[in-house]
């Protein structure tokens, strides 16, 4: 059969440049904890492979490179390739949010001489995985004069970091007999931030403290913060998992592995034959919805501003025309084989760790609600292509039927008339504070979206 163990594949030479690959990945993961972050880094790796942006471009060529924004919160890059645009384009769609908590409008409050952030959990998370563990603080602060404060608390070294207190074993005789959805309800995620009153202050010390140091470090006032998105993460950066270092341990593989290897293939390409793109999105964990999520026309815009840049502006040739002839990879996770719980999974349907990269055919739950199921003649030049650029790949459902399910951006691209398939890595604690994924399948989907974009 086509599974393999990339693992068994390698050379000395190889095995090297995978563990290469993944020290570029764990910087990239840790210093991309929020979408804005993931933007920052991925604007930074595209300007440094001659990437222009389309502001103030007049007209673009076969071999150029231009990216466009939205919000600093999306990007969509373009290398033009030497048929038309309208002949069609290869996409490689990812998504850069991630399960979190974000701080309310009005977060600040405190309670028994404690100080205290009310937050509101973002995707679906296993509530009682976010309690007792080092949290860190990222985000924007904007003011009414206009300008904007980056905030970045806790995963400097030097930096304090924060968390939600559980309580402790011996006081837990009622807590343990809740159902696991009920052991830490939503509204008990509430950070502690601090415990040390200001001197001279008799009402709320604690509170008035913590906001005068962020006053002096951030120069922010608290009512400020209701115009601010700041993001509760996991602190700490990436590391090698096993003893082996054959995975990485850290927080967003869902989905940055994949916007991370997507991007990588686009860098690492020049003049291919149809125009190429990776396009990193926003909200996808709540549903894709909104001006930074896939369901936003800013994909269809840049696409029509591409095709007026490059002369071929024409009512023939809308950006949905061009969608109508384009290919794309959805590039999104799936969920991995894990040995401790084989009951939720079909062997036979499964994606296994280190066996590459995994297509899923369709998501969605309850009889493929919701999801893309893409076209077997799309699925067979799928195949033609991995094989002849020997990519380990394998396929995948997401759990036994009934078990579950999920979704992907695959649908929405689809809804244009677009071949679209899932195709991704496998992940371990898929949602929680620490994910893992191979090493292996890391080097294999960079491998295969390279492999599609050339295609």
């Amino acid at each position: 059969m086509y599974r393999k163990n990339a693992w068994k594949q390698y050379d000395a030479s190889t095995e090297k440049e995978v563990m290469k690959f993944a020290e570029g990945y764990k910087e990239f993961l840790s210093s991309s904890k929020t979408e804005r972050l993931a933007v920052k880094e991925a604007v930074k790796r595209l300007e440094a492979h001659g990437f222009k942006s389309v502001e103030g471009l007049k007209k673009v060529a076969p071999g150029d490179k231009i990216y466009f924004l939205n919000r600093n919160k999306n990007v969509c890059a373009f290398v033009l390739g030497k048929e038309k645009v309208s002949d069609g384009l290869r996409i490689l769609g990812a998504h850069i949010d991630s399960p979190r908590m974000d701080l309310k409008e009005h977060p600040f409050f405190e309670k028994n001489e404690f100080a205290m952030a009310d937050t509101h959990y973002y995707g679906g998370i296993k509530k009682y995985q976010w309690v007792t563990i080092p949290l860190a603080l990222h985000g924007v602060v904007c003011l009414k004069d206009g300008t904007t404060v980056d905030i970045n608390i806790g995963d400097d070294d030097k930096d304090p970091v924060v968390g939600i207190s559980d309580l402790l074993i011996h006081l837990s005789a009622d807590q343990l007999v809740k159902p696991a959805s009920k052991v830490i309800e939503g509204e008990a995620l509430d950070l502690t931030i601090g415990n040390k009153p200001l001197k001279g202050e008799e009402k709320n010390a604690v509170k008035a403290n913590v906001l005068k140091l962020l006053k002096k470090k951030y120069g922010v006032e608290e009512e400020d913060f209701i115009s601010a998105e700041i993001e509760v993460v996991p602190a700490g950066k990436a590391r090698d998992y096993g003893l082996d270092r054959s995975m990485v341990a850290g927080y967003g593989h869902d989905d940055r592995v994949c916007a991370y290897t997507s991007l990588m293939a686009l860098l690492d390409i020049e003049n291919p034959q149809y125009t190429s793109c990776c396009i990193l999105v926003d909200k996808e964990e709540i549903g894709s919805v909104g001006a930074t999520g896939a369901q936003s026309n800013f994909f269809e815009n840049a696409v029509a501003k591409l095709l007026e840049l490059s002369g071929e502006s024409h009512p023939l040739w809308s950006a949905r025309l061009t969608f109508e002839k384009s290919k794309m990879l959805s590039s999104d996770v799936s969920a991995g084989f894990d040995p401790l719980f084989p009951s939720v999974s079909d062997p036979n349907n499964a994606a296994y760790f280190s066996y590459g990269l995994v297509f899923n055919k369709y998501t969605g739950s309850r009889g493929k609600s919701g999801s893309n199921d893409a076209n077997p003649e799309y699925y067979a030049w799928i195949r033609k292509v991995m094989d002849e650029n020997n990519v380990c790949w394998q396929n995948a459902e997401l759990g036994k039927v009934d078990q579950g399910g999920g979704g992907t951006i695959a649908y929405i691209l689809g809804n244009y008339s677009m071949d679209v398939i899932d195709a991704g890595l496998a992940v371990f604690n898929m949602h929680a504070p620490m994910e893992i994924v191979s090493k292996a399948d890391l080097y294999e989907a960079y491998k295969g979206y390279k492999a599609f974009l050339l295609g």
